[in-house]
């Protein structure tokens, strides 16, 4: 049973065509050539997106360790300070080896960008990014996705584990707020 769209939200991308596009993007990395992958979720935004993507992955073959980054640059606010913190480091050395980091957005690229050097610092082969929306518009950040879900309208996105102040991470759909 799906529970009811919240009042003040609407739906932008409903639980059917958000999971058609996971296998879709999972069947195109299997095919991206990965040798000794680790994938890296950007927490907090990411868990269900990144959750369903490993899924998908396993369908289509790939088995690759994982590892989660918190960073923040948002605080307790909904627009980004611009400052990145680690609230939490991964655990694995990645050098030498296939690293793909998993965002719920790509907005203003602050934070992905932060990611995707720390990595290649650290000695990483090559590292590439997946995230389910791009907001190309609002990028700060010389970065782009390698791969990508879906575009995403100039609007403030919730569910599918995206917040607005802690709020409504939990919905199975990416809605937009009124």
């Amino acid at each position: 049973m799906t529970g009811t769209v919240p009042p003040g939200i609407h739906t932008l991308f409903d639980e059917q065509t958000i999971a058609e596009r996971v296998e879709d993007l999972a069947g195109v990395l299997a095919q991206a050539g990965y040798e000794s992958l680790i994938v890296v979720a950007i927490l907090k935004g990411s868990f269900i997106f990144a959750a369903d993507l490993l899924r998908a992955m396993h369908r289509k073959g790939l088995a690759p360790e994982v590892e989660f980054l918190h960073l923040s640059s948002y605080g307790s606010g909904l627009t980004s300070s611009g400052t990145i913190t680690v609230l939490r480091d991964i655990e694995r050395d990645v050098r030498g080896r296939d690293v793909l980091l998993i965002d719920d957005i790509l907005e203003s690229g602050r934070t992905l960008a932060f990611a995707k050097a720390l990595m290649l610092e650290r000695g990483a082969a090559r590292a590439e990014v997946v995230a389910l929306l791009d907001k190309p518009g609002k990028r700060k950040a010389e970065i782009e996705a390698d791969y990508v879900g879906f575009s995403c309208p100039d609007k403030f996105v919730v569910g599918y584990g995206m917040d607005a102040r802690s709020a409504w991470r939990q919905l199975p759909f990416i809605g937009v707020i009124d």
